[in-house]
Protein backbone atom coordinates (compact mmCIF):
# COMPACT_ATOMS: atom_id res chain seq x y z
CA UNK A 1 0.00 0.00 0.00
CA UNK A 2 1.21 3.34 -0.52
CA UNK A 3 2.67 5.65 2.62
CA UNK A 4 -0.30 6.04 5.28
CA UNK A 5 -0.43 7.15 8.78
CA UNK A 6 -2.18 4.16 11.06
CA UNK A 7 -2.37 4.39 15.83
CA UNK A 8 -2.77 1.30 17.19
CA UNK A 9 -4.77 1.91 20.14
CA UNK A 10 -4.37 -0.71 22.89
CA UNK A 11 -0.81 -2.27 23.84
CA UNK A 12 -2.13 -5.85 24.37
CA UNK A 13 -1.57 -9.15 22.91
CA UNK A 14 -3.44 -7.93 19.76
CA UNK A 15 -2.18 -4.17 19.38
CA UNK A 16 1.29 -4.97 19.61
CA UNK A 17 0.86 -7.93 17.64
CA UNK A 18 -0.71 -6.04 14.73
CA UNK A 19 1.42 -3.31 15.38
CA UNK A 20 4.51 -5.61 14.77
CA UNK A 21 3.39 -7.54 11.66
CA UNK A 22 2.40 -4.42 9.78
CA UNK A 23 6.05 -3.11 10.69
CA UNK A 24 7.33 -5.79 8.58
CA UNK A 25 4.93 -6.03 6.04
CA UNK A 26 4.09 -2.78 5.48
CA UNK A 27 7.23 -0.45 5.21
CA UNK A 28 5.52 2.50 3.75
CA UNK A 29 3.12 2.61 6.49
CA UNK A 30 3.46 5.02 9.60
CA UNK A 31 2.78 3.15 13.13
CA UNK A 32 1.89 4.95 16.38
CA UNK A 33 0.92 2.64 19.03
CA UNK A 34 -1.36 4.75 21.89
CA UNK A 35 -1.74 2.82 25.21
CA UNK A 36 -2.74 4.27 28.95
CA UNK A 37 0.03 2.51 31.06
CA UNK A 38 3.37 4.31 31.30
CA UNK A 39 6.53 3.15 29.45
CA UNK A 40 8.07 2.19 32.22
CA UNK A 41 5.49 -0.53 34.37
CA UNK A 42 6.41 -4.04 34.71
CA UNK A 43 3.99 -6.11 32.78
CA UNK A 44 6.25 -9.66 33.42
CA UNK A 45 3.87 -10.42 36.63
CA UNK A 46 0.32 -10.19 35.11
CA UNK A 47 -0.23 -13.75 36.20
CA UNK A 48 -3.52 -14.27 33.93
CA UNK A 49 -3.71 -17.51 31.84
CA UNK A 50 -3.88 -16.76 28.14
CA UNK A 51 -4.52 -20.22 25.68
CA UNK A 52 -3.23 -19.77 22.42
CA UNK A 53 -4.49 -22.16 20.07
CA UNK A 54 -2.03 -23.76 17.64
CA UNK A 55 -2.75 -20.97 14.63
CA UNK A 56 -1.83 -17.95 17.68
CA UNK A 57 1.64 -19.98 17.50
CA UNK A 58 2.26 -19.71 13.94
CA UNK A 59 1.20 -16.23 13.75
CA UNK A 60 3.62 -15.49 16.79
CA UNK A 61 6.79 -17.69 15.02
CA UNK A 62 6.33 -15.45 11.68
CA UNK A 63 6.51 -12.33 14.49
CA UNK A 64 10.08 -14.29 15.50
CA UNK A 65 8.77 -14.64 19.24
CA UNK A 66 7.96 -18.16 18.92
CA UNK A 67 9.26 -20.49 20.00
CA UNK A 68 12.09 -19.26 21.81
CA UNK A 69 12.01 -18.31 25.45
CA UNK A 70 7.75 -18.23 24.77
CA UNK A 71 7.92 -21.52 24.14
CA UNK A 72 10.13 -22.24 27.34
CA UNK A 73 7.93 -20.46 29.96
CA UNK A 74 4.55 -22.09 28.11
CA UNK A 75 2.76 -25.30 28.66
CA UNK A 76 1.97 -27.27 25.21
CA UNK A 77 -1.49 -28.86 25.31
CA UNK A 78 -1.18 -32.17 23.46
CA UNK A 79 -4.64 -33.14 23.84
CA UNK A 80 -8.10 -31.60 25.03
CA UNK A 81 -10.41 -33.74 26.90
CA UNK A 82 -14.30 -32.75 27.41
CA UNK A 83 -16.96 -34.52 29.03
CA UNK A 84 -19.75 -33.81 31.58
CA UNK A 85 -20.50 -34.69 34.78
CA UNK A 86 -22.47 -38.41 35.33
CA UNK A 87 -26.30 -37.60 33.94
CA UNK A 88 -29.22 -39.60 33.13
CA UNK A 89 -27.83 -41.11 29.30
CA UNK A 90 -29.96 -43.53 27.66
CA UNK A 91 -30.78 -45.10 30.51
CA UNK A 92 -27.52 -44.92 32.78
CA UNK A 93 -25.19 -42.92 35.01
CA UNK A 94 -22.91 -41.76 32.58
CA UNK A 95 -20.23 -39.65 31.54
CA UNK A 96 -20.11 -39.25 28.02
CA UNK A 97 -16.51 -37.41 26.35
CA UNK A 98 -14.66 -36.54 23.64
CA UNK A 99 -10.54 -36.31 22.83
CA UNK A 100 -8.78 -34.31 20.61
CA UNK A 101 -5.20 -35.35 20.42
CA UNK A 102 -2.27 -33.59 18.74
CA UNK A 103 -1.65 -37.25 17.94
CA UNK A 104 -4.25 -38.06 16.11
CA UNK A 105 -3.97 -34.71 14.22
CA UNK A 106 -0.31 -35.28 12.90
CA UNK A 107 0.53 -31.69 14.74
CA UNK A 108 2.96 -31.20 17.14
CA UNK A 109 0.69 -29.53 19.58
CA UNK A 110 -3.11 -28.90 19.50
CA UNK A 111 -1.95 -25.27 21.28
CA UNK A 112 -0.08 -24.01 24.63
CA UNK A 113 -0.71 -22.23 27.78
CA UNK A 114 1.04 -19.00 28.60
CA UNK A 115 0.83 -16.16 30.98
CA UNK A 116 -0.85 -13.14 29.89
CA UNK A 117 2.24 -11.08 31.46
CA UNK A 118 4.86 -13.71 29.70
CA UNK A 119 3.38 -13.35 26.00
CA UNK A 120 3.32 -9.70 26.73
CA UNK A 121 6.23 -8.50 27.77
CA UNK A 122 8.50 -9.57 25.37
CA UNK A 123 5.99 -8.45 22.90
CA UNK A 124 6.16 -4.81 24.17
CA UNK A 125 9.67 -5.21 24.45
CA UNK A 126 10.41 -5.96 20.77
CA UNK A 127 8.02 -3.06 19.75
CA UNK A 128 10.21 -0.50 21.83
CA UNK A 129 13.41 -2.27 20.03
CA UNK A 130 11.47 -1.72 16.42
CA UNK A 131 10.97 1.84 17.61
CA UNK A 132 14.36 2.57 18.59
CA UNK A 133 15.63 0.99 15.09
CA UNK A 134 13.52 2.96 12.99
CA UNK A 135 12.33 6.24 15.20
CA UNK A 136 10.74 8.01 12.01
CA UNK A 137 8.59 5.42 11.14
CA UNK A 138 7.26 4.23 14.23
CA UNK A 139 6.37 5.44 17.35
CA UNK A 140 5.12 4.02 21.08
CA UNK A 141 3.00 6.64 22.85
CA UNK A 142 2.35 4.79 26.28
CA UNK A 143 1.26 6.63 29.59
CA UNK A 144 -1.42 8.04 26.65
CA UNK A 145 -4.65 7.44 26.68
CA UNK A 146 -6.73 7.84 23.81
CA UNK A 147 -9.61 10.61 24.82
CA UNK A 148 -11.75 10.26 21.74
CA UNK A 149 -12.24 9.44 17.69
CA UNK A 150 -13.40 11.22 15.66
CA UNK A 151 -13.96 10.79 11.45
CA UNK A 152 -12.23 13.37 9.09
CA UNK A 153 -12.11 14.06 5.65
CA UNK A 154 -9.77 10.95 4.59
CA UNK A 155 -9.80 9.87 7.85
CA UNK A 156 -10.26 10.13 11.73
CA UNK A 157 -8.66 12.35 14.18
CA UNK A 158 -7.07 10.47 17.30
CA UNK A 159 -7.40 12.75 20.59
CA UNK A 160 -4.75 11.83 23.09
CA UNK A 161 -4.26 15.10 24.55
CA UNK A 162 -3.23 16.83 21.44
CA UNK A 163 -5.18 15.72 18.40
CA UNK A 164 -3.84 14.05 15.12
CA UNK A 165 -5.39 13.10 12.34
CA UNK A 166 -4.33 9.47 10.99
CA UNK A 167 -5.48 7.53 7.67
CA UNK A 168 -6.72 4.66 9.66
CA UNK A 169 -7.23 4.19 13.58
CA UNK A 170 -7.28 0.37 15.20
CA UNK A 171 -8.88 -0.13 18.08
CA UNK A 172 -7.40 -2.95 20.21
CA UNK A 173 -8.27 -2.20 23.49
CA UNK A 174 -11.30 -4.26 24.78
CA UNK A 175 -11.24 -5.01 28.43
CA UNK A 176 -13.36 -7.41 30.32
CA UNK A 177 -17.19 -7.51 29.79
CA UNK A 178 -18.14 -5.88 33.08
CA UNK A 179 -16.36 -3.06 32.28
CA UNK A 180 -17.29 -2.21 28.59
CA UNK A 181 -19.71 0.00 27.47
CA UNK A 182 -22.64 -2.16 25.95
CA UNK A 183 -21.79 -2.68 22.11
CA UNK A 184 -24.60 -3.14 19.36
CA UNK A 185 -24.92 -7.03 20.22
CA UNK A 186 -24.65 -7.57 24.32
CA UNK A 187 -25.95 -10.42 26.22
CA UNK A 188 -25.61 -10.73 30.21
CA UNK A 189 -25.06 -14.92 30.85
CA UNK A 190 -26.03 -13.73 34.10
CA UNK A 191 -22.89 -16.50 34.97
CA UNK A 192 -19.49 -15.82 36.88
CA UNK A 193 -16.39 -16.98 36.13
CA UNK A 194 -14.31 -17.84 38.83
CA UNK A 195 -10.53 -18.03 38.31
CA UNK A 196 -7.53 -19.31 39.39
CA UNK A 197 -4.88 -21.81 39.82
CA UNK A 198 -4.85 -25.71 40.53
CA UNK A 199 -2.60 -28.31 42.13
CA UNK A 200 -3.03 -31.55 41.30
CA UNK A 201 -1.21 -35.05 41.37
CA UNK A 202 -1.51 -37.97 39.51
CA UNK A 203 -3.06 -36.61 36.41
CA UNK A 204 -1.48 -36.39 32.97
CA UNK A 205 0.34 -33.61 31.53
CA UNK A 206 -0.17 -31.37 28.58
CA UNK A 207 -3.56 -32.42 28.71
CA UNK A 208 -6.62 -29.20 28.75
CA UNK A 209 -10.05 -30.76 30.33
CA UNK A 210 -13.59 -28.59 29.53
CA UNK A 211 -15.97 -30.39 31.72
CA UNK A 212 -19.81 -29.54 31.60
CA UNK A 213 -21.96 -29.07 34.88
CA UNK A 214 -25.14 -28.27 35.74
CA UNK A 215 -24.30 -24.84 36.96
CA UNK A 216 -21.70 -24.09 33.98
CA UNK A 217 -18.71 -25.29 32.11
CA UNK A 218 -15.28 -25.20 34.33
CA UNK A 219 -11.74 -25.78 32.30
CA UNK A 220 -8.64 -27.13 33.33
CA UNK A 221 -5.78 -25.71 31.08
CA UNK A 222 -2.23 -27.04 32.08
CA UNK A 223 0.21 -24.78 33.00
CA UNK A 224 4.13 -25.78 33.24
CA UNK A 225 4.95 -28.01 36.64
CA UNK A 226 5.75 -27.24 40.07
CA UNK A 227 8.99 -29.29 41.47
CA UNK A 228 7.89 -30.60 45.01
CA UNK A 229 8.82 -33.58 47.60
CA UNK A 230 6.73 -36.31 49.38
CA UNK A 231 6.75 -36.83 53.00
CA UNK A 232 10.01 -39.21 52.90
CA UNK A 233 11.64 -36.43 50.59
CA UNK A 234 12.19 -38.03 47.24
CA UNK A 235 11.20 -35.41 44.15
CA UNK A 236 7.95 -35.63 43.29
CA UNK A 237 5.95 -33.08 40.54
CA UNK A 238 2.72 -31.83 40.80
CA UNK A 239 0.53 -30.67 37.56
CA UNK A 240 -0.82 -27.25 37.87
CA UNK A 241 -3.55 -26.19 35.97
CA UNK A 242 -5.18 -22.29 35.40
CA UNK A 243 -8.87 -22.88 36.68
CA UNK A 244 -11.61 -21.32 34.67
CA UNK A 245 -15.03 -22.15 36.83
CA UNK A 246 -18.21 -20.78 35.68
CA UNK A 247 -21.51 -20.87 38.30
CA UNK A 248 -24.82 -19.18 37.82
CA UNK A 249 -25.02 -15.65 39.36
CA UNK A 250 -28.41 -16.20 41.32
CA UNK A 251 -27.10 -19.64 42.13
CA UNK A 252 -23.62 -19.63 43.14
CA UNK A 253 -22.29 -20.95 46.43
CA UNK A 254 -18.79 -20.49 45.35
CA UNK A 255 -18.67 -16.94 47.20
CA UNK A 256 -19.36 -18.05 50.70
CA UNK A 257 -16.65 -20.93 50.44
CA UNK A 258 -12.93 -21.25 51.67
CA UNK A 259 -10.03 -22.61 49.74
CA UNK A 260 -10.12 -26.13 50.86
CA UNK A 261 -14.03 -26.28 50.15
CA UNK A 262 -13.94 -25.33 46.72
CA UNK A 263 -10.99 -27.88 46.39
CA UNK A 264 -13.53 -30.24 47.44
CA UNK A 265 -16.21 -29.40 45.56
CA UNK A 266 -13.99 -29.34 42.32
CA UNK A 267 -12.44 -32.57 43.04
CA UNK A 268 -16.07 -33.86 43.13
CA UNK A 269 -16.67 -32.77 39.60
CA UNK A 270 -13.76 -33.33 37.60
CA UNK A 271 -12.64 -36.84 36.07
CA UNK A 272 -10.81 -38.88 37.19
CA UNK A 273 -7.77 -38.96 34.76
CA UNK A 274 -8.05 -35.04 35.97
CA UNK A 275 -5.78 -36.10 39.00
CA UNK A 276 -6.70 -35.56 42.56
CA UNK A 277 -7.15 -32.07 43.95
CA UNK A 278 -4.51 -31.08 46.43
CA UNK A 279 -5.12 -27.34 46.32
CA UNK A 280 -7.27 -24.21 45.09
CA UNK A 281 -5.58 -20.73 45.19
CA UNK A 282 -7.42 -17.56 45.92
CA UNK A 283 -10.10 -17.26 43.15
CA UNK A 284 -10.90 -13.90 41.64
CA UNK A 285 -14.60 -13.74 39.61
CA UNK A 286 -15.32 -11.93 36.83
CA UNK A 287 -18.78 -11.57 35.14
CA UNK A 288 -19.78 -13.28 31.87
CA UNK A 289 -21.31 -11.62 28.87
CA UNK A 290 -21.22 -11.68 24.92
CA UNK A 291 -20.85 -8.18 23.81
CA UNK A 292 -20.05 -7.38 20.19
CA UNK A 293 -19.92 -5.25 17.28
CA UNK A 294 -22.05 -5.87 14.66
CA UNK A 295 -19.21 -4.72 12.23
CA UNK A 296 -15.80 -4.71 12.74
CA UNK A 297 -15.21 -1.41 10.30
CA UNK A 298 -16.64 2.35 11.01
CA UNK A 299 -15.47 4.61 8.36
CA UNK A 300 -12.00 4.83 8.93
CA UNK A 301 -11.92 2.97 12.77
CA UNK A 302 -11.42 -0.78 12.94
CA UNK A 303 -11.80 -2.69 16.45
CA UNK A 304 -10.19 -5.31 16.37
CA UNK A 305 -10.09 -8.29 19.00
CA UNK A 306 -11.98 -8.01 22.66
CA UNK A 307 -12.70 -4.20 21.42
CA UNK A 308 -14.45 -5.68 18.58
CA UNK A 309 -16.49 -8.99 20.54
CA UNK A 310 -16.07 -10.16 23.95
CA UNK A 311 -17.05 -13.66 24.80
CA UNK A 312 -18.01 -16.31 27.33
CA UNK A 313 -13.98 -18.36 27.57
CA UNK A 314 -16.07 -21.59 27.29
CA UNK A 315 -14.23 -22.43 24.22
CA UNK A 316 -11.03 -20.66 24.83
CA UNK A 317 -11.18 -18.42 21.43
CA UNK A 318 -11.38 -14.60 22.63
CA UNK A 319 -7.54 -14.08 21.97
CA UNK A 320 -7.48 -16.16 19.09
CA UNK A 321 -9.96 -14.70 17.48
CA UNK A 322 -8.39 -11.30 18.17
CA UNK A 323 -4.85 -12.15 16.62
CA UNK A 324 -6.72 -13.61 13.45
CA UNK A 325 -8.25 -10.23 13.11
CA UNK A 326 -5.22 -8.19 13.49
CA UNK A 327 -3.26 -10.88 10.82
CA UNK A 328 -6.39 -10.57 8.30
CA UNK A 329 -6.09 -6.74 8.52
CA UNK A 330 -2.48 -6.32 8.17
CA UNK A 331 -2.77 -9.08 4.82
CA UNK A 332 -5.74 -6.38 3.45
CA UNK A 333 -3.72 -3.39 3.81
CA UNK A 334 -0.98 -5.46 2.23
CA UNK A 335 -2.48 -6.18 -0.86
CA UNK A 336 -3.52 -2.92 -2.61
CA UNK A 337 -3.18 0.65 -2.52
CA UNK A 338 -7.05 1.57 -1.82
CA UNK A 339 -7.56 1.43 1.57
CA UNK A 340 -11.28 1.54 1.96
CA UNK A 341 -11.40 -1.05 -0.43
CA UNK A 342 -9.04 -3.20 2.15
CA UNK A 343 -11.65 -2.67 4.73
CA UNK A 344 -14.57 -3.93 2.95
CA UNK A 345 -12.10 -6.69 2.15
CA UNK A 346 -11.11 -7.17 6.19
CA UNK A 347 -15.16 -6.93 6.99
CA UNK A 348 -16.30 -9.37 4.31
CA UNK A 349 -12.97 -12.14 4.87
CA UNK A 350 -13.32 -11.74 8.47
CA UNK A 351 -17.00 -12.59 9.21
CA UNK A 352 -17.57 -16.01 8.91
CA UNK A 353 -14.86 -16.55 11.19
CA UNK A 354 -16.18 -13.86 13.94
CA UNK A 355 -19.96 -14.98 13.73
CA UNK A 356 -19.11 -18.86 13.37
CA UNK A 357 -17.25 -18.31 16.51
CA UNK A 358 -19.29 -16.08 18.23
CA UNK A 359 -22.85 -18.25 17.49
CA UNK A 360 -21.05 -21.51 18.48
CA UNK A 361 -19.65 -19.72 21.96
CA UNK A 362 -22.98 -17.92 22.52
CA UNK A 363 -24.97 -21.11 22.04
CA UNK A 364 -22.81 -23.08 24.56
CA UNK A 365 -22.96 -20.71 26.84
CA UNK A 366 -26.51 -20.46 27.01
CA UNK A 367 -26.97 -23.73 26.82
CA UNK A 368 -25.92 -23.82 30.66
CA UNK A 369 -29.30 -21.85 31.84
CA UNK A 370 -31.19 -24.52 30.27
CA UNK A 371 -32.16 -27.45 32.89
CA UNK A 372 -35.48 -28.50 31.24
CA UNK A 373 -35.63 -32.44 31.24
CA UNK A 374 -33.40 -34.42 29.25
CA UNK A 375 -31.30 -31.26 28.23
CA UNK A 376 -28.28 -33.18 29.72
CA UNK A 377 -28.80 -36.28 28.30
CA UNK A 378 -29.13 -34.97 25.37
CA UNK A 379 -25.94 -32.88 25.80
CA UNK A 380 -24.63 -36.48 26.56
CA UNK A 381 -25.65 -37.74 23.81
CA UNK A 382 -23.99 -35.36 21.21
CA UNK A 383 -20.97 -35.84 22.99
CA UNK A 384 -21.13 -39.52 22.45
CA UNK A 385 -21.71 -39.18 18.64
CA UNK A 386 -18.75 -36.76 18.07
CA UNK A 387 -16.47 -38.88 19.44
CA UNK A 388 -17.17 -41.71 17.05
CA UNK A 389 -17.75 -39.67 14.11
CA UNK A 390 -13.71 -39.21 13.83
CA UNK A 391 -14.58 -36.40 10.69
CA UNK A 392 -16.56 -34.20 12.63
CA UNK A 393 -13.62 -34.64 15.38
CA UNK A 394 -11.23 -33.61 12.58
CA UNK A 395 -13.39 -30.50 11.47
CA UNK A 396 -13.89 -29.63 15.39
CA UNK A 397 -10.32 -29.42 15.85
CA UNK A 398 -9.18 -27.61 13.14
CA UNK A 399 -12.14 -24.94 13.83
CA UNK A 400 -10.26 -24.69 17.65
CA UNK A 401 -6.57 -24.57 16.09
CA UNK A 402 -7.36 -22.18 13.01
CA UNK A 403 -10.62 -20.14 13.28
CA UNK A 404 -13.54 -20.46 10.58
CA UNK A 405 -11.87 -20.83 7.65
Amino acid sequence: MTTSRIAVIGAGPVGLALALHARSLLPQARLTVYDARPPERDVAGDARTLALSLGSLMFLERLGLWPGELARRAAPIAEVHVSQTPAAFLGARAQPEVTLSARELGVPQLGAVLGYGALLAPMQQAWFEAVAAEPRRLEARFGRPVAALKPVAGGVEVDAGVAETFDLAVVAEGGVFAEQARKALARDYGQTAWVGEVTLAGGTAGVAFERFTPDGPLALLPLPPLASRDGDGEATQDLRAALVWCAAKDADAMAALDDAQRAAVLASLLPTRAGRVRAVSPLRAFALGLNAERTLVHGRVVRIGNAAQTLHPVAGQGLNLGLRDAHALVAALREGDNLDAALRRVEWSRAPDRWGTIAVTDFLARSFTWHGPGVAALRGLGLAALQRLAPAKALLARRLMYGWR
